[in-house]
């Protein structure tokens, strides 16, 4: 296989591992009561994983997949909250009902052999 057909693999397997850890992080939200309003909602300041609601709670979800629970939970530069503080903004400009809800971004860790684990606010 050549370099650039590796490449290629590699990035579709991150790809269809990155989209089921986004789909393990939806049931685990919902199984605690969250509402599922997007998934990769992109704007021009960039992805939003997973927009959730829970009563005024407008849960903004970055999706972490790591080998521990740990390296997942500590994956989210500061340069990454400040894309998603743009990126969530762009979402709800033209949004009446969400501009009204309380925004919180989160995170949920994913690691092999591991039950997830949903960190309320980042920072």
């Amino acid at each position: 296989m050549t370099p650039r057909a590796s490449r290629i693999a590699r990035g579709g397997r991150s790809w269809r591992e990155g989209h089921g850890a986004e789909w393990i992080a939806a049931l685990w939200l919902m199984a605690k009561g969250y509402r599922i309003l997007g998934f990769r909602l992109k704007s021009r300041a960039g992805e939003i994983d997973i927009l959730a609601r829970r009563g005024r709670v407008l849960a903004v979800v970055e999706v972490k997949r790591r080998a521990t629970l740990e390296a997942a939970l500590t994956a989210v530069t500061p340069a990454q909250t400040a894309r998603l503080v743009a990126a969530v903004q762009q979402v709800v400009q033209g949004r009446k009902a969400l501009q009204e809800l309380d925004i919180r971004l989160d995170t949920v860790a994913l690691a092999p052999g591991r039950f997830p684990r949903h960190r309320r606010g980042l920072g």
